[in-house]
């Protein structure tokens, strides 16, 4: 039952919390998730008009990239993004194409930004999400907002939280990997830097030196080099498209990879997930596969 999936369901309305636990959380299996969130205002409210109104001047913190990649493997360094400050109404500029630049812009930063930096929106969504707080017995530790250009992509990886994604306008494309799949997705250890602007407007890669290796996924699922990780050929990757109005449950520790539309905008809420014998039988398959590549 290790690979059972070959799509990712669909349910068309909101589980009760125990149906949820039991059809879903307990056998760490993804689904989407139709009509959970039709009554939010902000499906209806969320324009760039509304936003620029409510926000406007604000100065939010927006992550900035010569290539879209941010938190991601290249030239041998785990580059993290410049965190850049700036009004929110001149990042609105940049994604509506008024302003242009070379560089790519994402609102992606994951400390529950919606509540920290975005207060002013969280009427329009829900602080919680009723039925997986009493699912799991416990509030969200972090409700994340989201907003970018279609050139900013999420690199493979895995989180340690139980994720509902749920989008409000435009299209998320998301490719998964199930953690059974851990024995097929290279890891390695990479010196963690930052992209930094110089004076002329280029960006140049600076190293946290007194930060310890990061471990990260080098390989790209969409363009895989399979002659350098030829285990990956045996993976098998789901791919699923989450729509204005859909929220996707996606378990904790499955590994995923995202694309989105142009100006899509999202909200998503990060449940801590337990720490039980579903994430011990993950530990033994990864301590399993490190020790068959020293061998």
């Amino acid at each position: 039952e290790l690979g059972w999936l070959e799509s990712i369901p669909y349910i068309d309305r909101p589980p009760s919390p125990l149906e949820f636990y039991r059809e879903w959380v307990s056998p760490n299996k993804p689904c989407i998730i139709q009509n959970a969130i039709s009554h939010w205002p902000a499906l209806k409210k969320w324009t760039s008009a509304y936003l620029r109104e409510v926000v406007g001047p604000k100065v939010v913190s927006v992550a900035v990239t010569p290539n879209g990649y941010a938190d991601a493997v290249f030239q041998d360094r785990f580059v993290m993004p410049e965190e850049r400050q700036m009004p929110f109404m001149d990042f609105l500029d940049i994604v509506e194409k008024k302003v242009t630049s070379p560089n790519v812009f994402y609102v992606q930063k994951q400390c529950s930004n919606l509540t920290k930096e975005f207060p002013e929106l969280v009427c329009d969504v829900q602080p919680d999400i009723p039925w997986m707080s009493e699912a799991l017995g416990k509030k969200p530790d972090a409700v994340n907002f989201w907003l970018g250009e279609s050139a900013a992509v999420t690199s493979l990886h895995k989180d340690h939280y139980e994720n509902l994604y749920c989008v409000i306008s435009g299209e998320k494309h998301f490719l998964l990997h199930p953690p059974s799949d851990r024995p097929f997705i290279p890891y390695e250890l990479y010196q963690p830097a930052t992209y930094q602007v110089s004076e002329d407007g280029s960006f140049e890669i600076v190293d946290e030196k007194s930060a310890d290796k990061v471990p990260w996924i080098p390989l790209d699922p969409l363009n895989p080099n399979l002659e350098q990780y030829p285990e990956y050929a045996q993976a098998k990757p789901l791919q699923c498209t989450v729509k204005a109005g859909e929220m996707l449950y996606l378990p904790s520790l499955w590994f995923h990879h995202v694309q989105q539309s142009h100006g899509c905008i999202a909200v998503n809420y990060w449940y801590d997930m337990e720490y039980d014998l579903k994430y011990s039988y993950y530990q033994l398959l990864d301590c399993l596969t490190k020790t068959v590549k020293v061998l």
